[in-house]
């Protein structure tokens, strides 16, 4: 009788592929929950996050004038963003459809081209040279009544911009381009249809051309249609290896007007406002000559400030959401010891050959330790976000700084952006570590690539084109993702990172940690299949 013997395949003791990553997974998880000082490390890392905006809140001051107290409530738009809403304005009822067309045959103005501030505490406009501010502004609106912050469209003919339609504050379309500064006849027109106004320019008041079409939801039937003249503040930045410096102070533009016809439903006669007094810069007060006058049918209006959004880098005290933020630095370098221990420790102890004896493919190894320490850096910086935004917002109110309103969602993505460069910053300090082998090695370079930057940049102690320069290339980019300010093409503000702005989007500038980080984890792995084997 013959013996028959079956085959039976060979199974590895060892588990394979998903199962074998989540044992993985689970021992790293297990080393470091059981290791009380990375417990603890992480939870300082919120703590310093929290603590370090708390403080910083706590050291600021409003410095306040004379009068009724320093906080005033921040001017908002129809969209609920902070604006500027000043200029003298002509205006008169206008009922349902209708349009208002004028020639402009001068725009000339006032303000300190080369930056000289005014000598021996005179009147502002006693240090004033000729020149036109590059975003001036003269034209025809529609405006939903005379209260600031309320809807508008314009038509307008700037210093230096061209003839531009604007509306709502936040919205700015170029027309054809005019000579800078301007010295020829313009005509502009604004037509109303319902809750449209659509913004027409001519060289000769015969040819028009549309500039373009803004959507005023909400218009009531009655608005007010006239002629406006504003000029903003001029601002001077002086760079220095010591950092950057601004003055600034505010200018006036004086435009002439005729050819002006009103059609439509118009009641009453010209009425002039000189709108926002109070929202022209320091010493705007003494700015002479506010107003208009009429010869004929010629209209000369002169106006200062500004009809646009309001940013930070423009002399506001208002604090933004990322402000909240900014001891996200310091935790970070507690999170940069924590994930490099989490790494070097092993080599230290002479660990590191049992752990990748133990698994049959050591990049596993260093996956499963950068998907923990990753893990937990980002619930530490999500948490420490999520507490501190809404901490140092009521310091900052209990200081009296007003704070710049945000959206949720923007909200929402510095809290979570805030954990994602708390993640990957650890991961790539898990990656240094395992290249260098010593923590202080490791922690060094991340504090430098990342932090190091970052505080360079937004402290003001370098000038505005290598700060950005920083926040581009280094992995300090990744800061962007807290950044909750947005550039306007309208407005001439200084735009650096000490001011909120970054020159890369909020994710694109994470995207460049990334690439460091993956760069440095691929380095890692290769050099953990030869050097360590």
């Amino acid at each position: 009788m013959t013996a028959t013997t079956t085959a039976v395949p060979y199974r590895s003791a060892q588990p394979v592929g998903r199962d074998s990553f989540v044992r993985q997974l689970h021992g790293e998880w297990t080393k470091f929950r059981t290791v009380r000082g990375w417990v603890v490390g992480m939870l300082v890392a919120g703590l310093v996050t929290v603590a370090v905006g708390l403080l910083g809140a706590a050291g600021n001051s409003m410095v306040c004038g004379g009068g009724g107290g320093c906080h005033r409530a921040p001017l908002t738009g129809p969209g609920g963003e902070e604006v500027h809403d000043a200029m003298t304005l002509v205006h008169r009822p206008l009922t349902g459809d209708g349009s208002i067309t004028v020639r402009i045959t001068s725009l000339t103005g006032l303000y300190p081209p080369d930056g000289r501030l005014p000598a021996g505490g005179g009147s502002p406009a006693a240090g004033l040279l000729p020149g036109v501010q590059p975003w001036a502004k003269a034209g025809v609106i529609v405006k939903d009544g005379t209260r600031q912050g309320s809807a508008y469209a314009a038509v307008a003919l700037t210093g230096a911009h061209g003839v531009r339609m604007q509306y709502d504050y936040t919205h700015d379309l170029a027309g054809p381009p005019a000579p800078a500064p301007p010295s020829v006849p313009r005509w502009l027109r604004l037509t109303r249809a319902g809750d449209t106004l659509t913004g027409y320019d001519s060289a000769d008041g015969t040819h028009w051309k549309a500039i373009g079409t803004a959507h005023l939801a909400g218009l009531p039937a009655t608005v007010q249609a006239g002629l406006f003249a504003t000029s903003p503040e001029y601002t001077v930045t002086s760079n220095s290896l010591g950092g950057s410096s601004s003055s600034g102070g505010p200018s006036r533009a004086t435009a002439a007007f005729d050819s002006v016809a009103l059609r439509g439903t118009a009641g009453g006669g010209w009425t002039e406002d000189v709108v926002g007094g109070t929202d022209r810069g320091p010493g705007a007060g003494g700015l002479p000559d506010l107003g208009y006058r009429q010869s004929g049918g010629t209209f000369t209006l002169t106006g200062s400030g500004d009809v646009a959004p309001d940013v930070p880098g423009r002399g506001s005290p208002a604090k933004t959401v990322e402000s909240t933020l900014i001891g996200t630095f310091a935790g970070l370098v507690v999170v940069t010891v924590v994930a490099t221990m989490f790494v070097t420790a092993e080599y230290r102890r002479g660990l590191i050959r049992t752990t990748l004896t133990a698994s049959p493919r050591r990049g596993r190894v260093l996956a499963a330790k950068a998907t923990v320490i990753g893990a937990v850096a980002f619930v530490t910086g999500l948490a420490a976000a999520a507490i501190a935004v809404p901490l140092v917002e009521a310091v900052q109110k209990s200081k009296q700084f007003p704070l710049y309103r945000t959206p949720f969602a923007t909200d929402l993505r510095l809290v979570v952006g805030t954990g994602a460069l708390f993640a990957v910053t650890a991961v790539l300090a898990l990656a240094l570590g395992a290249v260098l082998r010593r923590s202080a090695g490791a922690v060094a370079a991340v504090v430098v690539a990342i932090v190091l930057p970052y505080i360079l940049a937004v402290a003001a102690v370098m000038p505005a084109g290598p700060s950005r320069w920083l926040t581009r290339l280094t992995p300090a980019a990744a800061f962007a993702v807290q950044q909750s300010v947005h550039q306007y093409a309208q407005v001439a503000a200084d735009y650096t990172p000490a001011d909120g702005y970054f020159p890369l989007p909020p994710w694109g500038g994470l995207g460049v940690l990334c690439g460091y980080a993956a760069a440095v984890v691929a380095a890692a792995a290769v050099l953990l299949r030869r050097r360590d084997a």
